[in-house]
């Protein structure tokens, strides 16, 4: 068996491994390979860089956009809040402006609700002071007319002399004025 083992250890020394190729394939094949690397590099090895660089310039450029319309929002969204803020100012403005001109017109119209009110209240006891006079001229004449007539039954004289019925009547109403101060105190 030993013998069988040599012989084959022998047999496999000289024979060529399968998994290894030849030198003129491995030499072949390199030259082949050498060709096609040129030529990949000559020919699409630029067009590629060429797309890569293309694409490379639009992202820039998208990129470069990109931050412009953000900056410009940026200012838009700025512009929009100062003018929001002033309109807010604005607005607090008037509101006050129109509480003020309220207070001031309620005050006007109190000053001339009162100024109007004096006035009437003043026309009223100016009227309530006429009638007065005028009831108490009516009373006088018509207290006069019964008092005459009152004396006239009580004397039994006619009392037809109007100097001495009006001198009558005053000394009659005096001395019920008199009276009247008299118990009012």
């Amino acid at each position: 068996m030993l013998s069988a083992l040599l012989a084959a250890a022998e047999e496999e020394a000289t024979s060529p491994n399968p998994l290894i190729p030849a030198v003129y394939d491995i030499i072949w094949s390199a030259v082949c390979f050498a060709i096609i690397l040129v030529f990949f590099v000559w020919k699409f090895l630029p067009a590629i860089r060429k797309t890569l660089d293309a694409r490379a310039e639009a992202i820039e450029g998208g990129i470069k956009k990109a931050e412009i319309a953000q900056a410009e929002a940026a200012a838009a969204l700025a512009q929009y809040q100062d003018q929001l803020a002033e309109g807010r100012a604005e607005a607090a403005k008037i509101r006050e402006q129109a509480r003020t001109d309220g207070g001031k017109i309620i005050a006007e119209l109190k000053e001339q609700a009162s100024v109007e009110a004096a006035r009437i209240t003043a026309a009223a006891q100016a009227q309530i002071e006429a009638e007065r006079q005028a009831a108490l001229t009516s009373l006088r004449a018509e207290v006069g007319s019964l008092a005459i007539d009152l004396a006239s039954g009580v004397i039994g004289q006619s009392l037809s002399d109007d100097k001495k019925a009006s001198a009558l009547v005053d000394q009659f109403l005096s001395d019920l004025e008199s009276d009247e101060k008299a118990q009012a105190k």
